[in-house]
C-alpha cells in the first residue's frame, strides 16, 4: 500500500512499529501538550463521530485509484475499518487519491473469502452484496445493526464464496442507460445512506487508541519526540 512504515498499524493490537513498546496513553501523555488545542479538538470531535458498526469488504480490487476512493469514503462518513481479499494482486493505494486518508483507516486484510467472512460472522456483522437487482435500496442500510457491505472486483463482480455468505443484496436505483457504477462511486452512495443517522459507537479504548494515532500524525518529528522518552 502506498504508505510509509510510520503509518503501519495492525488493528486491535494497539501498537505501530514506530512505537512497539508503548501504550495508547503513554504516548498521549507525551505527545497531547504539543498539539494545539482546536487541533486536538478536530481530532476528537472525528473520533467521536467513527462507526464500527458499518465495514466495507473489497473483493479482490484492481485500480488503485478505485481503492484509494473506497477509502478516502469511507473516512468521510466515519467508516473506521476496511476489509480487503487481495487475492490475486496486492491491496495498493493511490496517495494523491486517498488524500492522507490511509493514515486514518484500518485495512484488514484477509487471505481468502471465507477467512473475511468467519472473521466478520464471528463480529456480528451481516453481510450485504452489490447488485443489480437487490432487494434492498440504499435507505433501507440504515437499518442494519451491524453492516459489512461487499463490493466487488471491478471487472469480475463479487466472487460465488461471498454471494453466497451475503445474506441480502442492494441495487442503486438508476435512471439512464448504464447498469452499473464504478465500484467507488457506488460505495461513496451506499455508505452515505448506510451511516446517516448513525451516532458514533466506537468503545472508549479504540477512541483512545485513535486518540494517539491522531496526536502522532500532528506532531512533527513524534517517533524522535518518542525515542527521546522512556516507554510508557
Amino acid at each position: 500500500m502506498d504508505r510509509d512504515d510510520e503509518d503501519a498499524f495492525e488493528p486491535g493490537s494497539g501498537r505501530w512499529p514506530w512505537a512497539a513498546d508503548w501504550s495508547a496513553e503513554g504516548i498521549i501523555d507525551v505527545l497531547e501538550p504539543l498539539v494545539l488545542p482546536p487541533r486536538r479538538e478536530r481530532v476528537l470531535s472525528v473520533i467521536a463521530e467513527r462507526l464500527g458498526n458499518v465495514t466495507v469488504l473489497m473483493d479482490a480490487p484492481h485500480d488503485p485509484h478505485n481503492g484509494a476512493a473506497v477509502m478516502r469514503s469511507c473516512d468521510a462518513f466515519g467508516v473506521q475499518a476496511l476489509h480487503v481479499v487481495p487475492r490475486i494482486e496486492p491491496f495498493l493505494v493511490s496517495g494523491g487519491v486517498a488524500k492522507g486518508t490511509q493514515r486514518w483507516i484500518d485495512v484488514v486484510r484477509h487471505r481468502t473469502p471465507e477467512e473475511a467472512v468467519t472473521t466478520l460472522r464471528q463480529r456480528g456483522f451481516e453481510l450485504v452484496a452489490t447488485h443489480p437487482e437487490g432487494e434492498l435500496l440504499p435507505a433501507e442500510l440504515s437499518g442494519i445493526e451491524r453492516l459489512a457491505l461487499v463490493l466487488g472486483n471491478e471487472h469480475d463482480g463479487i466472487c460465488e464464496a461471498l454471494e453466497k455468505a451475503a445474506t441480502r443484496s442492494v441495487r442503486i436505483p438508476m435512471r439512464g442507460f448504464v447498469e452499473s457504477l464504478n465500484v467507488s462511486v457506488s460505495a461513496a452512495i451506499l455508505l452515505a445512506a448506510a451511516t446517516r443517522g448513525r451516532p458514533g459507537d466506537l468503545p472508549e479504548g479504540e477512541k483512545r487508541l485513535l486518540y494517539a494515532r491522531g496526536l502522532f500524525r500532528s506532531v512533527s518529528q513524534a517517533a524522535r519526540v518518542l525515542a527521546a522518552s522512556t516507554p510508557r
